[in-house]
């Protein structure tokens, strides 16, 4: 278990036993990650108990001690039956209260069984309405409240106060794994490794990928390792082939490792990337994850807009690269496709990128 300094905070004494929801995506659940750190370091006598997706897992162990996780299925227990068994199985646990941070059909059901058995409840208000007015609003319209605010206002309303400024410190950098090393080898002095993941959940999301290839050789061509991350067999193939072509040229006096598939998992991923001097990011789950330990992200955003709250923890803005042009945000999530089907959302050249890149490592 890693050592986190704890401070005490006032809250509801009535509440010792906290369950937590939150399933999906990867990316909003790790942006609960810095909020549990919060509550957890401020009130150490509570014992918060996060549900979540079993493989979001390990996200969550790296938080203090009065956090526990468990992971649950959707493939094994699904539906009314599979949902009530989660239930009776948490029920076990004796809550005092529930913070949903989801508000989905799974969620509300699990809430609303314990609600009915007498438990305090409280659900995320995500904002809608707000979210629906930003839309082709983007370089108008006000920031809206990040969304680890909108978490933390679902523990204050339980009677749990939580300060967010508190810098969180989490550091993996400790932490030994053989098979983190055996793939990605000991970082040199003076070496700057660089992660590049340059897909997301939706392709209004991603920078072109022939355009993102470049910038990765030509921080290569800098003296910078880059290692590439991503997910599956498809982004896998694409991610070799760069990772081949740049050996074949034998350019650069740095080199392009590609990750994907090769570290068993997402913790040795986490273990990886709390250890770069920088990563570059789509708005994805990658972004949040690598903020959690600090790391810097240079983030690209597309048919999204970091205004609607999804910016990634302790990040600047002047560290997110975006094409201001008035139909952005197109959607909140980057599901709807392009209107003009030319995606000049994404008319950032790649020396922009690499000059930028460079900047932040320096």
């Amino acid at each position: 278990m890693f050592s986190i300094p704890m401070f005490g905070s006032r809250h509801d004494k009535s509440i010792k036993r906290l369950l937590v929801i939150r399933f999906s995506a990867m990316g909003d659940a790790a942006m609960t990650v810095p909020v549990l750190y919060a509550l957890a370091t401020q009130h150490p006598d509570l014992r918060v108990t996060m549900l979540t997706r079993t493989r979001f897992v390990p996200m969550f162990e790296c938080l203090p001690s009065n956090v526990q996780v468990k992971g649950v299925d959707f493939t094994e227990q699904d539906g009314i039956i599979g949902l009530t068994k989660v239930y009776n199985n948490l029920k076990k646990g004796n809550f005092d209260a529930v913070a949903d941070l989801h508000d989905v059909l799974r969620s509300k059901y699990i809430r609303t069984c314990f609600a009915v058995a007498g438990t305090k409840v409280s659900k995320v208000n995500k904002g809608r309405t707000e979210k629906k007015e930003l839309i082709g609003n983007g370089q108008t319209h006000v920031a809206l409240k990040p969304m680890t605010e909108r978490y933390a206002e679902v523990f204050r309303s339980l009677g749990l106060s939580i300060d967010l400024s508190r810098k969180m410190k989490i550091d993996l950098r400790s932490e030994d794994s053989v098979a983190v090393r055996n793939v990605v080898g000991k970082k040199l002095p003076g070496e700057k490794w660089v992660g590049v993941a340059p897909f997301a959940a939706h392709a209004q999301k991603v920078y072109p990928l022939e355009r993102m290839q470049q910038v990765v050789q030509q921080l290569a061509d800098k003296g910078c390792k880059v290692f590439l991350f991503g997910a599956g067999k498809k982004e896998s193939d694409i991610l070799k082939a760069w990772e081949q072509e740049a050996s074949e040229k034998k350019a650069g006096q740095g080199s392009i490792l590609s990750v994907c598939g090769k570290l068993g998992g997402l913790k040795n991923e986490m273990l990886l990337m709390s250890q770069l001097d920088l990563m570059i990011s789509m708005d994805s789950a990658n972004m949040h994850i690598a903020s959690i330990f600090g790391i810097r992200v240079l983030s690209i955003w597309g048919a999204t807009h970091p205004k609607a709250g999804f910016s990634g923890y302790g990040q600047t803005p002047d560290s997110e690269m975006q094409v201001n042009i008035p139909c952005r945000p197109c959607s909140i999530y980057g599901k709807k496709p392009c209107k003009f089907g030319d995606m000049r959302c994404m008319e950032i050249a790649p020396d922009m990128i690499v000059q930028k890149a460079t900047n932040m490592i320096e």
